[in-house]
């Protein structure tokens, strides 16, 4: 469902499509992850991730602060955009960070890595987590499929909220 914000919008603006909001998640190289810590602080920090099959995915090591976040906590919110005023649209997608470990799932995301970032992002797959194939260690792989987004237009400015059925 796809709703306009009167209250947040400009009076020429419309509603952001979701397939304009799908083709800027595909395409963006850097994503902001918002994690809640153990005593409730707030932590945020960049990442790469794709987009791919309705939701986003991201890895992390294991022992990284995100990771143990999001064992305590899956609440998530991923965000990507522009730093322009009065140009782009910025994205964020709340939902539920859920850990993968089905094998034939992670390969198909380790090559969406490679496809987007190149081979510095190669990771092969066992166990159920990403290995980097340099052998720089260890990967867990989320997936957030999001509850709920906003978009935020900037030419006109817009605010755009998009509910999905899970």
């Amino acid at each position: 469902m796809t709703e306009l914000d009167a209250r947040y919008s400009d009076d020429a603006a419309e509603a952001t499509g979701w397939a304009e909001a799908r083709e800027i998640l595909t395409a963006a190289e850097l994503y902001w992850l918002s994690t809640v810590r153990p005593d409730g602080r707030p932590h945020v920090t960049p990442l790469l991730g794709v987009w791919l099959d309705h939701a986003m995915y991201f890895c992390t090591g294991p022992d990284e602060r995100k990771a143990r976040n999001l064992a305590d906590n899956p609440h998530t919110v991923l965000t990507t955009g522009s730093n322009g005023l009065h140009q782009g649209l910025d994205l964020v997608l709340e939902g539920d960070a859920v850990r993968l470990a089905d094998e034939a799932r992670l390969r198909r995301i380790a090559d969406a890595y490679v496809t987007k970032y190149g081979e510095d992002w190669r990771f092969d797959v066992r166990d159920g987590m990403f290995h980097h194939a340099s052998g720089a260690g260890t990967a867990l792989v989320f997936e957030v499929a999001p509850a709920t987004a906003f978009g935020f237009g900037k030419d006109p400015y817009s605010q755009t909220r998009w509910r999905f059925p899970h």
